[in-house]
């Protein structure tokens, strides 16, 4: 188990749903990865890599909805920045998006 945190440090975590409106392949990211390009309705578009290639192919990815962080600093990852944090449940070093079970509104918050 990680670190104790307050209420207060997770409040500051931005998780929202959003639809992958763009997948494309990233040859450039020292890993396999994608680079997703995300809409979070009313908080506007966000673009992000994730190294989920081994379980999703870019088919399956296009307007599924996924559950990100969007208020973490951009991140440089080789010649991209990454705008939010897909996240996911790690096996094995696969990575399996979390998602609503039902379709909602893009930008909903998740508590």
């Amino acid at each position: 188990m990680s670190e104790t945190i307050t209420f207060e440090d997770f409040s500051k975590i931005d998780l929202r749903v959003g639809t992958i409106i763009e997948v494309n392949d990233f040859p450039k990211a020292h890993k396999p990865a994608y680079q997703l390009t995300i809409d979070f309705g009313d908080l506007g578009i966000k673009k992000t890599s994730a190294q989920i290639t081994t379980l999703y192919s870019k088919a399956i990815l296009l307007n599924r909805q996924v559950v990100a962080n969007v208020n973490f600093s951009e991140k440089q990852i080789a010649n991209f920045m990454s705008q939010c944090l897909v996240v996911g449940a790690v096996d094995n070093s696969n990575v399996i998006l979390l998602s609503p079970e039902q379709q909602v509104p893009n930008g909903t918050p998740i508590r």
